[in-house]
């Protein structure tokens, strides 16, 4: 989840209502939809593949953006600052597990392109697939607030053409209790505090 600091929304969240516990839990987006509409969670933040939005829950979109291709220090690509999805065919990559929705975002782009790719290695953090990629075995495509975010040495490319993840805050449409409610609405008030200060800081930049 690029879209919010998840820590600095429960940080808020427990501010305004310090007698609420929170539990935090952390899954695919498939399965959280479904613990979801089975009033197993009050709220959850997804990220999914673009055309496919959450199924049964209210929803609205927090991001939208393209992943990036991301590549070992002296890869052959490293150096290039955009590419087209057809230069990483046949590439060995990282991803996440086969059937999960971090996996569907890359697989739907490389079917709709009818290109194909070799999944080697398959794994459920970011962090494990970014030191596959960093040790040199692998290429793969994330999000680039992830790879913004971490401390590996690596390099990404734009990629035209590429896999665009959109992330939603979701939560339970038929009966939502007053916690959930509570909780949509200090995120869209971090979330709208946040777009107001980075409109703020590129006004003033470009002044």
């Amino acid at each position: 989840m690029t879209a919010v600091d998840v820590p600095a929304v429960l940080v808020a969240y427990r501010a305004a209502y310090p007698d609420v516990r929170v539990e935090l839990q952390v899954g695919n987006s498939d399965v959280l939809m479904r613990r979801l509409r089975h009033d197993e969670l009050d709220v959850a933040l997804l990220g999914l593949r673009e055309g496919v939005e959450p199924l049964g829950v209210a929803s609205r979109v927090l991001s939208r953006e393209r992943l990036v291709a991301v590549f070992p220090r002296g890869h052959e690509l490293a150096h290039r600052s955009d590419i087209a999805l057809e230069d990483l065919a046949g590439m060995t990559f990282a991803d996440f597990p086969v059937a999960t929705s971090g996996r569907a975002q890359s697989d739907a782009a490389f079917h709709a392109a009818d290109l194909t790719r070799d999944v080697a290695f398959e794994a459920d953090s970011a962090t494990l697939i970014l030191g596959l990629v960093e040790a040199g075995l692998a290429v793969t495509l994330l999000a680039p607030g992830t790879v913004q975010r971490s401390a590996f040495d690596v390099s990404i490319s734009t990629v035209r053409g590429g896999p665009v993840r959109v992330e939603y805050l979701a939560w339970d449409t038929a009966a939502p209790r007053n916690v959930a409610r509570a909780f949509v609405g200090v995120v869209e008030a971090v979330t709208s505090s946040w777009e107001s200060s980075d409109s703020a800081w590129r006004s003033g930049s470009g002044a």
